[in-house]
């Protein structure tokens, strides 16, 4: 039960109950149970205070101060929390059904299977907040902050998500059916076995997703709302590649870029070979090209295998530095008798002898004659004429020859 010495003083009144706060900062305030229905709380200090299984629901608190308070199984339903701190609150399993938490600080604050169906939580900063296994349907969360928070579990059916930062969030299990996740940032975000089937997803920033086999990606919606065609898809990693695809004339800006700017750059990631190939990268950046360099020096796999052949057929031209050659020869088997119209620019520094497998390119006459340089300087200074001219001549040649 409340303390009824803290209760009578909270009923005199927010100043009352403020001064009397600033002149007792030791004690903590018992209002357990408290009965606060209708209760005007506005900007009232509230910080640590126990408040366990009170009733507020319908209060006034916006703006109140309830850091570190104890709110667990407390009715806050329908209350105005309205930019209220309650950063690091305890909220376990209360009720804030309909509640108003837009702006509210809940920073670190524990809402663990707290009930927030149709609150609205706009703006709100719930980064590194504990929601997890939290009923959140058709709660209104869009422009939240919820980095690094634990959704894993939560119910987020038709919770309006729009332009919600969920970088590195937890919705492993989550529960996102026909969620509004439009314009999210889910960037880092694991959403392991969650259900994200009929959301909205337009606009959405979706790099470094963690997911598996059962997270359930079904009639995902790359369109914007209100669009007289919905368009749907089934993988969220490829829903910006798609929506592409319908619009020819961004499509097309994007081909033009990839076919003329990428070069895919292979070679051994030593210490001494990376840094020739790094030098090499930043020369063609200098150029206005997007140069690729991807790290093959490592036991070749079937999904690398594909990640090779796939940029390769995006390069204008590939450089590859067959010096102190291993897995490069192995790679370029993946690339070359199947891309005839990709040529292949070896380079090898001169003190180094071709290696013995380099026969085998031979006769693909799209694998140009070898550049022999004895530094990387030279390399870098002979890389219009002797790199990239015969490259793009090769281009030209099979262009007009189709």
């Amino acid at each position: 039960m409340a303390n009824p010495d803290h209760l009578n003083m909270l009923q005199q009144g927010v100043n009352a109950w403020n001064a009397w706060r600033e002149w007792n900062s030791s004690i903590t305030p018992d209002l357990r149970e408290a009965d606060l229905i209708g209760a005007r709380l506005s900007r009232a200090n509230l910080s640590r205070a126990d408040l366990r299984l009170a009733v507020i629901s319908e209060a006034n608190l916006s703006k109140a101060n309830l850091r570190e308070a104890k709110l667990s199984r407390a009715d806050l339903r329908l209350a105005n929390l309205r930019g209220a701190t309650l950063s690091g609150a305890t909220l376990w399993e209360a009720k804030l059904s309909s509640a108003d938490l837009r702006f509210a600080n809940l920073r670190k604050a524990n809402l663990r299977k707290a009930n927030l169906r149709e609150a609205k939580l706009s703006s709100a900063d719930l980064s590194e907040a504990n929601l997890s296994g939290l009923k959140l349907w058709e709660a209104n969360l869009s422009r939240a902050d919820l980095r690094l928070a634990d959704l894993s579990r939560a119910d987020l059916r038709e919770a309006n998500l729009r332009e919600a930062n969920l970088r590195g969030a937890n919705l492993r299990e989550a529960n996102l059916r026909e969620a509004n996740l439009s314009g999210a940032s889910l960037v880092d975000a694991d959403i392991t076995n969650a259900d994200l089937t009929g959301c909205r997803i337009y606009g959405v920033s979706a790099w470094g997703l963690k997911l598996n086999d059962e997270t359930i990606q079904r009639n995902l919606i790359i369109t914007r709302t209100g669009d007289v065609s919905e368009i749907t898809v089934d993988n969220i990693e490829v829903a910006q590649f798609i929506y592409l695809l319908l619009h020819n004339q961004k499509i097309r800006e994007v081909i033009d870029t990839i076919t003329s700017k990428v070069v895919l750059i292979l070679g051994r990631f030593t210490d001494e070979r990376k840094a020739v190939l790094d030098a090499l990268r930043d020369e063609l950046r200098k150029r206005d090209y997007l140069p690729i360099l991807f790290d093959f020096d490592k036991p070749a796999r079937r999904t690398t295998d594909e990640t090779i052949t796939l940029l390769a057929r995006m390069a204008r031209f590939v450089i590859a530095d067959i010096s102190d050659a291993k897995s490069v020869l192995q790679e370029l088997r993946g690339i070359v008798p199947d891309l005839p119209s990709v040529p292949v620019q070896p380079v090898i520094i001169a003190s180094q002898d071709e290696p013995g497998m380099f026969d085998f390119y031979r006769p693909y006459h799209w694998v140009l004659p070898v550049h022999r340089y004895d530094t990387p300087a030279q390399l870098l200074a002979e890389l219009s004429d002797r790199v990239i001219k015969p490259a793009l001549e090769f281009r030209a040649t099979a262009a007009a020859a189709s």
